[in-house]
């Protein structure tokens, strides 16, 4: 449902194409992998919601999401930060998917181990995808400025990745024995 109201006019249709992408390739992937290797309910419901952040962002663009533009007014921020909303996810969500693969398929238990080396990924994804956002930026130009969203704050690449690196650190402290709760549940089926 949020996806078709997503995609119902939009601020501007390149913009939702780049923002609502992810998402876009995420959902077939989850549907395709649930019939091969059944994911947990929480990673199942945290992918939704990430999907939900994404289109969110695509509808509006992420600097022009109005929630977060009446947030701003209420606490006389100079920007509207739901991009620091979608970066947050953009760490904790993968790094979640990142600790199931690799419990499921018994590349590590669970350890401090476990929990850095899914930080370390959802890390790299974060700056992987910074890198894409300054390639399409490079080859589109002023067209990617919605999708870009630095709303003239320099120093928004490197606080991107942190707060994706955030948002991984809390997911491992925050969802990691439940995690391990419904990955041993899966093991008993």
């Amino acid at each position: 449902m949020v996806l078709l109201w997503s995609v119902y006019q939009p601020h501007d249709m390149f913009t939702w194409w780049m923002e609502a992408l992810p998402g876009l390739i995420a959902l077939p992937l989850l549907g395709f992998f649930y019939l091969k290797h059944r994911p947990t309910g929480l990673i199942s419901l945290l992918i939704l919601i990430h999907c939900c952040i994404l289109f969110v962002g695509a509808k509006y663009t992420y600097a022009e999401v109005p929630l977060f533009d009446w947030i701003s007014s209420l606490f006389d921020w100079q920007r509207n930060n739901y991009d620091k909303l979608g970066h947050f996810a953009q760490g904790f969500i993968p790094a979640m998917l990142c600790r199931e693969v690799l419990l499921r398929n018994e590349v590590l238990k669970p350890s401090g181990w476990c929990g850095f080396l899914c930080c370390c990924f959802a890390l790299a994804l974060s700056a992987f995808y910074e890198l894409i956002e300054w390639w399409v930026a490079a080859a589109t130009g002023d067209s990617a400025e919605a999708f870009l969203g630095t709303q003239g704050y320099v120093w928004d690449t490197q606080s991107d990745m942190l707060m994706a690196l955030i948002g991984a650190i809390c997911a491992m402290v925050s969802l990691s024995k439940l995690h391990n709760q419904q990955l041993a549940a899966l093991n008993k089926i």
